[in-house]
């Protein structure tokens, strides 16, 4: 079975770990440090704060944002559910806006029609959550333009997309937001098994999201209320224990050191994809993603990390074409399920219907395999069997 997505290890990577494992502290040493500075100097951000998952990474980056009851956090429905409920963890109310049908990012116009109805209603979000779906950027400059008048801030998530670029500066640089979360899944550009990162070019919002991944305790002298000797500590926030460990950073500090390669194979593939799909009788059958090169604005600002390459079927059973592609030994995958279609969402209210273009997209979209290892043989074997359960 050829998988939809798959981590890259060699042997740097095994003897990173097994570096730590043998001469490092496992925990709270120097390697997590050298991973953040690593992540700024890649990105450019200024501040990094590791975390052990992206879901932690917008907890945090919500809980700097000082999201809490009687707030409201928007995003988009087409991304996994911890888009939205880091919101609800902080005990505020989440909405959402709908996508733009070619890019599948956040819809500009829809924004900005939210927001005129929002600021007549009184209902403005605290908070806008951005997804960078599939590994390219939102429209980044236009979407803070549109949420600068009030005053909401604005946060990446990111988990998608770095390797990517937008108008030339890396995803997670923080150009036009207040922060950006990345993730390390094992699907991701690069992984450390499980974790994440909190990206900001402000001083303030980094030091909260210290304190809140780290139990809300401080050690900084400068900081304490109290001075009982070089030993004392004191919490001052409800904080949590999202660090990171050191072998998960010794692990992304190698893979780091590949991701520029790992983002050009998967454009390569990406590309390829394109070309022999075009040249098939199922060209028409199916509607592919942009590339970078396509003549739409929103993408000749972008280049994508590729994080997933995923079509839309342009015919009534999506289902059997599914089928037929893990019969023939392609292990494909379908994202996302509308958050607003999950039953816990359900039961706050939302509804079938109200965002359209992600619900058309869900219904026809098919994740096909990519992966930096991906072989062109296995690319070959991928389309063949694309064709036969379309034709």
């Amino acid at each position: 079975m050829i998988p939809y997505g798959k981590h890259s290890i060699d042997q740097s990577d095994i003897d990173a770990v097994v570096d730590v494992l043998q001469n490092k502290f496992l925990t709270q040493g120097e390697t997590v440090p050298a991973f953040e500075k690593a992540l700024c100097d890649y990105t450019g951000a200024r501040y990094c704060t590791a975390v052990n998952s992206g879901t932690s990474g917008l907890h945090v980056a919500c809980l700097a944002a000082g999201v809490g009851p009687g707030q409201t956090v928007w995003t988009v429905p087409n991304s996994f559910v911890a888009s939205a409920n880091c919101a609800l963890y902080c005990g505020a109310d989440v909405d959402f806006v709908d996508i733009d049908p070619l890019t599948r990012n956040l819809c500009i116009k829809d924004l900005a029609d939210k927001l005129a109805s929002a600021k007549q209603n009184g209902t403005l979000p605290n908070v806008l959550i951005v997804v960078h779906f599939a590994g390219a950027s939102c429209d980044m400059r236009a979407i803070s333009a549109l949420i600068k008048p009030y005053d909401i801030v604005l946060i990446e998530d990111a988990a998608h997309g770095l390797g990517g670029r937008y108008e030339g500066s890396a995803i997670g640089s923080c150009q036009f937001s207040d922060m950006a979360v990345l993730s390390f899944h094992p699907v991701k550009s690069i992984t450390t098994a499980e974790g994440g990162a909190v990206m900001t070019n402000h001083a303030a919002f980094a030091e909260k999201l210290v304190l809140y991944a780290k139990h809300g305790i401080t050690r900084d002298q400068s900081k304490l209320t109290q001075h009982h000797g070089p030993w004392y500590y004191e919490q001052h926030v409800l904080g949590f224990n999202y660090r990171l460990s050191d072998l998960h950073a010794a692990l992304g500090l190698a893979q780091l050191a590949k991701l520029d390669n790992f983002v050009a194979r998967r454009e390569t593939l990406a590309k390829r994809y394109h070309e022999l799909i075009s040249a098939t009788p199922i060209a028409a059958k199916v509607q592919l993603p942009l590339l970078n090169s396509d003549n739409v604005e929103s993408t000749r600002l972008t280049k994508s990390a590729w994080h997933l390459f995923m079509i839309e079927v342009l015919q009534p059973d999506r289902t059997a074409v599914y089928e037929k592609l893990v019969a023939s030994g392609v292990g494909v995958n379908v994202h996302y399920i509308p958050i607003h279609w999950q039953p816990f969402y359900a039961r706050r209210g939302f509804r079938r219907g109200q965002f359209p273009n992600a619900e058309r997209f869900y219904q026809r979209a098919i994740t096909l395999p990519l992966f930096p290892d991906m072989t062109f043989e296995q690319q070959d074997h991928v389309v063949e069997a694309l064709q036969g359960a379309l034709l």
